[in-house]
């Protein structure tokens, strides 16, 4: 819990959650809901309104659990939402919940991600940008390298 250093918000993360409808987004983690606090805290980003952990599911990633838990929360079915991973762990579980999954470039290479299933693989929120908001919201990926 004490431990944060190089606890940063990826590049961009800051601008996109402000571009998202609070309601059109959630957190979903495989760390408990206090460490998950702390940490979301420390990087300087808002505690969401929906914030799925550990504590909060029976089986945790790869499981599809933690994903349909995040969508029903957030009222839609998950194979409408966009998961957001940088585990392959996460990128199976966003898969196995029939979800399009986004792989960020963090500590695991591209190979490994896109054998765990990812759609796309980005560098950062940076690189994802609100198209529109309306009954479907709209997001724009930037793939370069």
């Amino acid at each position: 819990m004490e431990y944060l250093e190089g606890v940063l918000p990826l590049p961009g993360a800051q601008h996109l959650l402000a571009s998202l409808p609070r309601e059109r987004w959630a957190i979903v983690t495989s760390s408990t809901r206090r460490l998950a606090e702390v940490r979301l805290r420390a990087a300087g980003l808002r505690i969401p309104e929906r914030l799925i952990t550990s504590t909060d599911v029976q089986h945790g990633k790869p499981h599809p659990e933690p994903f349909l838990k995040g969508a029903s929360a957030l009222g839609y079915p998950a194979h409408d939402c966009l998961v957001i991973e940088d585990a392959p762990s996460g990128i199976r579980a966003g898969k196995s919940a029939k979800a399009q999954v986004v792989a960020f470039r963090t500590t695991t290479q591209d190979s490994a991600l896109l054998k765990a299933g990812a759609d796309w693989i980005l560098n950062s929120c940076a690189d994802i940008h609100v198209g529109s908001i309306n009954a479907k919201l709209s997001l724009l990926l930037n793939q370069s390298s």
